[in-house]
């Protein structure tokens, strides 16, 4: 029993922690709104989008932890990251950069 025990207080100080850390981006950002993805075996991943278009996104580990966190957090969930939610995204020129990679401007061979 006290390993079961043991493992359920590490969970809720991670549970308190992600919700801590998103509560923190929330305010910091005018509100916000998330949506939990699986990562498999690693866990799950929260990404978060401010009003204000910023986002950023944490790992949890495990799915259950991810989504106790977002509902103790208090934000507004989304079950996918598309449509209106997507939208409010704003990416600037890094993101761009990075996220073509290759296919703007990346590694040249020669």
């Amino acid at each position: 029993m006290a390993d079961t025990q043991q493992v359920d207080r590490k969970a809720e100080r991670k549970v308190a922690r992600l919700a801590k850390q998103i509560s923190s981006f929330s305010k910091a950002h005018g509100g916000a709104e998330g949506q939990v993805a699986h990562l498999g075996e690693r866990g799950a991943r929260i990404v978060l989008v401010g009003e204000d278009g910023n986002w950023g996104d944490l790992v949890a580990p495990s799915h259950e932890i991810a989504v106790q966190a977002v509902e103790k957090s208090g934000i507004t969930t989304h079950e996918s990251f598309d449509g209106e939610f997507a939208a409010k995204v704003k990416t600037g020129r890094y993101e761009w950069s990075r996220m073509a990679g290759i296919q703007v401007g990346g590694p040249k061979n020669g």
